[in-house]
């Protein structure tokens, strides 16, 4: 039996996946139930699966924040000290994260792998290209939406699924928090 694999992504409502200008983390809409949330999210037995280049970006952004910085909220804490695999074919060890395992080759073959032989959930926070993939081989049984109540047009950057397949999306699970900020889960399944 395999475990589920869920594609967890912050989104503006125009699709993308990070700003740049002015805009702040969580494009600055965060408020407790947000934050609340996520640390419930995270606080559940899971492995992460990350792809290098957010893994990368991700040491290097916890690296240089201070210790009160949004970077270190309690669920980002909490994602860091959570098993991970990172999937990759350019970074060697050791990395800077406290039980991560880089593995190399392709995403598709090691996410398929770790489906049947890992004992507890995995999840996937941004990724974006790697998350693309996985969902067009079919490895990927829930995506998580969170959305936030902007539109970036000028400055935004990472489009989430640009380029990805097409897809039929299953709602699971819907709910609002901070009262505007929507996070969607849904099963996605190919479009044929």
């Amino acid at each position: 039996m395999t475990v589920t694999y869920t594609f967890d992504v912050f989104s503006s409502l125009d699709g993308f996946g990070a700003a740049g200008g002015d805009w702040t983390g969580y494009w600055g809409k965060q408020g407790p139930e947000l934050l609340d949330r996520r640390l419930a999210l995270y606080s559940e037995e899971q492995r992460m699966v990350f792809g290098a280049n957010t893994f990368r970006g991700m040491t290097q952004m916890l690296a240089s924040a201070s210790e009160d910085s949004e970077l270190h909220d309690p669920w980002v804490t909490r994602m860091r000290n959570l098993p991970a695999t990172v999937v990759s074919t350019t970074l060697d060890g050791p990395v800077d994260w406290p039980d991560a395992t880089v593995v190399s080759g392709d995403a598709v073959d090691v996410v398929a792998r770790l489906k049947e032989e890992s004992k507890v959930p995995l999840r996937s926070h941004g990724s974006l290209a790697m998350n693309r993939a996985l969902m067009a081989a079919g490895l990927v049984d829930r995506v998580q939406v969170t959305l936030f109540p902007v539109i970036t047009g000028q400055t935004g950057m990472d489009p989430v699924f640009q380029g990805a397949a097409d897809f039929d999306l299953e709602l699971l699970e819907t709910r609002t928090l901070d009262g505007n900020i929507q996070e969607l889960i849904y099963r996605p399944t190919l479009h044929a």
